[in-house]
């Protein structure tokens, strides 16, 4: 099982469009095969900067979520609202 974190930092009239993107897609994303979890957290010191957690039985699912149709639309979306280039972590617990 891996977890992947994406690090994301928005324009502050941009976040409320991001809530919805995400809010749109998550239950989406959820449905992956593969894929046994999906969460949105946001810095408390800065509110502009979003963490997404997923949670992925193997490397390959995450690899075909990152090459589907569903990725592709959601990315094309969010990436348009970003202030800063994102940042992404594959990890295992240890």
């Amino acid at each position: 099982m891996i977890k992947r974190f994406v690090k994301m930092t928005f324009k502050p009239e941009n976040i409320e469009r991001f809530k919805d993107i995400f809010k749109a897609s998550k239950d989406l994303i959820s449905a992956m095969e593969g894929c046994q979890h999906v969460e949105l957290l946001q810095d408390i010191n800065n509110p502009c900067v979003f963490f997404t957690l997923s949670i992925w039985d193997d490397p390959k699912y995450l690899e075909a979520y990152r090459q589907s149709e569903l990725f592709e639309g959601v990315w094309a979306k969010t990436k348009v609202l970003f202030d800063a280039k994102p940042e992404a972590w594959s990890v295992n617990a240890i």
